[in-house]
């Protein structure tokens, strides 16, 4: 019998993803509440408690009250895609390829956080170093990010493409989060093992889908010795053997002229760069994934799998 997998927020942005990407599977079954139906309390809990695998793509609070209506049940795993749970010790945390061992953590864990975008791009580039040694304890570091208008959800893609309305957004590119506040900071330090918050000035580009996180570095305020080319080292040995977080060749990044931000649009890999002049001071790394893919539908659907798999 296939494993039941049923989406709560099927028909907000992240879930209508997953269920794009699980188009047309037969190893599993898809549980779905009617559209007339979904804000049906009985069936909603129903539908949660039949499930194999909830994935919950709803606000921190309503998520919250999902895990609480399957709490006493020990058949249903959860994979949520909020802010809820991401620093939550009791759960596994959903970027397998974080660490060697995190994939196996997820595998067994009966409730997995799923990352947020932005901070998979940091974390992706911040993690390896800390753990080699190269980005220092103290580390001032800085994540500047543009993200494509989808990852505010079905208000800020209305105002994108509906001008009409009169909270339209006409504006191509724009900073938010000025208050240095934004809710993906304690994920970015803990799991990226910061010691000190992380400044994060995060804005939206008038493009759908697609994501450049960026990480600038001062290379004599890092380990003794760090070079251009041994952060790429220490990069490309911790992706090494797996092919959804690739290490973009120094030779291959040297010829570049530009990132393009939509590059991974619709793709669910994420791509990572160290740009910066050979025996120069400083680097800048980059990582390019889709803010809808790697970053939200895309890895909870590789959560999935990996559930499904132990």
């Amino acid at each position: 019998m296939a494993p039941k997998i049923f989406i709560d927020g099927e028909h907000g942005t992240t879930g209508l993803q997953i269920r794009t990407r699980m188009a047309g599977r037969s190893d599993v079954e898809l549980l779905s509440i009617p559209e007339a139906e979904r804000r049906n309390a009985a069936i909603r809990e129903d539908m949660l408690n039949s499930a194999d695998i909830a994935i919950l793509c709803l606000p921190d609070d309503a998520s919250k009250e999902a895990v609480q209506m399957v709490s006493a049940n020990n058949n249903v795993r959860v994979i949520d895609t909020s802010t809820a749970y991401r620093v939550d010790p009791s759960w596994a945390y959903g970027f397998a390829e974080m660490d060697k061992e995190q994939a196996g953590k997820i595998s067994s864990a009966r409730f997995v956080a799923n990352p947020g975008c932005y901070p998979t791009g940091a974390i992706g580039l911040m993690r390896p170093l800390r753990a080699a040694g190269i980005l220092s304890d103290g580390y001032p570091v800085t994540v500047n990010a543009v993200s494509g208008y989808t990852g505010g959800g079905k208000q800020m893609i209305a105002q994108m493409e509906d001008q009409s309305r009169d909270d339209a957004i006409s504006a191509p590119h724009f900073l938010y989060g000025l208050t240095l506040t934004h809710k993906h900071v304690p994920e970015m330090k803990i799991h990226g093992l910061l010691d000190r918050a992380p400044i994060f000035a995060p804005s939206v580009g008038k493009f759908a889908q697609g994501m450049i996180v960026q990480v600038p570095l001062h290379l004599d305020m890092l380990a003794a010795g760090t070079t251009l080319e041994s952060i790429h080292a220490a990069l490309t040995a911790h992706y090494a053997g797996q092919d959804i977080v690739t290490v973009v060749p120094l030779a291959d990044s040297s010829k570049m002229a530009r990132v393009d931000a939509v590059e991974l649009a619709g793709k669910d890999t994420m791509k990572l760069f160290v740009f910066g002049t050979p025996g120069g001071s400083q680097v800048n790394l980059v990582a390019l994934l889709d803010n809808l893919g790697k970053g939200a539908s895309g890895a909870a659907v590789q959560n999935m799998d990996l559930m499904l798999a132990s």
